[in-house]
């Protein structure tokens, strides 16, 4: 098909559209017939897409199955090589490696903490999936079960055995919900917790699980259109995040150390501890400070498990009355000096809640005598707590939220959020706000024709690793899928605030190093200008290896970039066992911003090495 370059001619428009929509249905018809899920059988979700989208096939593509392949299938005599990791490197966590933390000191948890290797400490090899591999059930059946081949690790099974974690059966994992401090299931826990928190009414949006262990708190929460963040350290309980992303629930390996924590101020709508065994009393009130920070004017804290109701369960906890209650006492102290208002205490939980200004906090000292935070509190990345309490933004009454008023959502996700609509994001407007929103509405229209799997519940964990002001995740906003929104460290402008205030979830990050998280987490990776972002500051591969670390096997990739930075990357990826297609932007042809889409091989491990259960 010619197509002219009369740039005024809609019919040239619209036969570039075709031939834009045409080329990517093909590849995409092929994806489709990749998919695998439960036990090995064929996705029926994909075989129906299948059939919806037949088309010739493109013939610079290799779309042939590797079903149980190996890498030795693999031939691609332009690109470099990647040779496989030994199979002990299955659920390698480069920045949380057990032998590398065991290096570091205990106190403060800081051997928990993120510790990357130098370079020449980096694997230069494709992460290998366990044998016996498949991709996770669709949601909400990934909720309550996980194949055991995808996570071989029992421990759990038997550790939290009567407090209902996670029980294996079979050849699956089952989940029934509990945790140590709901054993009878999240759902009644949630619900004690919203005759208190307006949880049901769109008020409470975003949420923080301080050591979330299998994160069925999250889990739980997203049925009432609550986004959790949840975060444990690596193998506290072995896999406990893993199991999380197997289950579509989002969840990073992090913890409460020294360092504080990659979100912005004023993010989160409620924060949660069950029985979480950070020491919130310990280093004066040092981890409630940093609470403090992350928590909007008015949000809540939710404290369950020890010290709550020490009186009845001293015994049960194996702990002096003396200890708890002092313990306590201490939790209660920084409590007032935050200004948090105790707003219930029932049964093994209590309630705080953040008060909406410093003009309401009753009592509190003038900034001139209480020791208030004088750094940038968004400029977190690997910067050290402190024992200083974040200052509310200024406002003109007591009646005023600090920082600014949110709307419940989803009304939230399209309205102007208060960092934009008072001008103290640098850069943009309400009219650059509003437009980025088009632009991306109209990107992301264009994936939903051509990629017909997109909305489908065949992509659950999808990432945006250059997430802008969020605005992908807010057009492909669906109950199916949740998104990560990564705003790079090295960004311009730090937008990841009015992420969250448009009701998302995210975390700041540097792509020079590893993301914190296991492999295989990932359904769907979104790079946006990530390589032209990071040209010259790390290598390319190194970038490449960690996208191919933490997408599952058959997942997808979807880069916009440059063209002249895309037929790099287009090559690199050939020698990672990744097929591509580079198609033109949905403008045509002579923009030079085009688009690549990949598609990870299915490949395990067993050619070298073991891989221990």
């Amino acid at each position: 098909m010619a197509i002219r370059s009369n740039s005024g001619d809609g019919r040239t428009r619209s036969s570039v559209s075709i031939v834009f929509i045409v080329g990517l249905c093909c590849f995409f018809y092929v994806l489709g017939a990749w998919q695998r899920s439960g036990f090995g059988k064929g996705d029926s979700i994909a075989l129906q897409i299948t059939e919806q989208t037949k088309c010739a096939s493109s013939a610079n593509l290799n779309f042939e199955t590797h079903h149980g392949g190996s890498l030795t299938d693999f031939d691609n005599n332009e690109a470099k090589s990647f040779e496989p990791c030994d199979d002990s490197y299955t659920d390698y966590t480069p920045c949380q490696d057990q032998r590398r933390a065991m290096t570091f000191p205990r106190e403060s948890m800081i051997y928990r903490e993120r510790h990357c290797p130098p370079d020449e400490d980096k694997l230069y090899c494709l992460i290998p999936a366990p044998k016996g591999y498949v991709t996770p059930f669709p949601w909400p059946k990934s909720r309550d079960y996980v194949p055991f081949a995808n996570v071989p690790y029992k421990s759990l099974t038997v550790e939290k055995a009567v407090q209902n974690w996670v029980q294996y059966e079979g050849s699956v994992f089952r989940f029934p919900g509990g945790g140590t401090q709901f054993p009878q299931g999240a759902d009644t826990y949630i619900d004690q917790l919203a005759s208190v928190i307006p949880i049901n009414n769109g008020t409470v949006r975003t949420a923080l699980d301080t050591g979330c262990g299998v994160a069925s708190w999250g889990a739980y929460l997203l049925k009432r259109n609550v986004l959790a963040m949840s975060f444990a350290p690596r193998d506290s309980h072995e896999a406990q995040v893993q199991f999380a992303l197997e289950r579509g629930v989002p969840a990073v390996i992090g913890v409460l150390g020294s360092i504080k924590l990659p979100y912005p101020s004023r993010a989160f709508d409620m924060a949660h501890c069950s029985r979480c065994l950070i020491p919130w009393g310990a280093n004066d009130g040092l981890y409630m400070m940093e609470v403090d920070r992350v928590l909007r004017p008015g949000g809540y804290w939710v404290l369950s498990g020890p010290p709550i109701n020490w009186n009845n369960n001293y015994v049960a906890w194996d702990r002096t009355k003396e200890d708890l209650e002092e313990e306590q006492r201490k939790i209660e102290d920084t409590a007032e000096l935050l200004c948090w208002e105790k707003v219930a205490e029932r049964a093994e939980f209590a309630v705080w809640r953040k008060r909406i200004n410093a003009e309401s906090c009753p009592g509190r000292q003038p900034e001139t005598q209480t020791n208030m935070c004088k750094t940038n509190s968004d400029d977190v990345w690997y910067k050290m707590m402190e024992t200083c309490i974040t200052p509310y933004p200024e406002v003109s009454d007591s009646e005023e939220f600090a920082g600014g008023e949110l709307k419940p959502f989803p009304e939230r996700l399209t309205a102007i959020p208060p960092r934009i609509a008072s001008g103290s994001l640098a850069g943009f407007s309400i009219n650059s706000y509003q437009e980025d929103n088009r632009k991306w509405q109209k990107h992301v229209n264009a994936y939903k024709k051509i990629n017909k799997l997109l909305d489908s519940g065949r992509y659950r964990n999808v990432m945006d690793m250059n997430a802008g002001l969020g605005s992908f995740a807010a057009s492909i906003d669906s109950p199916k899928l949740w998104v990560m929104n990564v705003v790079p460290t090295i960004a311009d402008i730090l937008t990841l605030g009015v992420i969250y205030e448009r009701g998302l979830i995210g975390m700041y990050h540097d792509w020079c190093e590893a993301f914190s998280t296991y492999p295989r987490t990932y359904d769907l990776i979104h790079a946006n200008g990530v390589f032209s972002l990071y040209h010259e500051k790390c290598k390319m591969e190194d970038i490449l290896l960690e996208m191919d670390r933490i997408l599952r096997p058959e997942g997808a990739v979807i880069f916009r970039d440059h063209v002249d930075v895309l037929i790099k990357v287009k090559k690199m990826v050939g020698g990672m066992r990744w097929s591509t297609q580079l198609v033109n932007h949905e403008d045509g042809p002579f923009v030079p911003e085009k688009i690549l889409v990949a598609v990870k091989q299915y490949w395990v491990g067993g050619n070298k090495g073991n891989t221990e259960e």
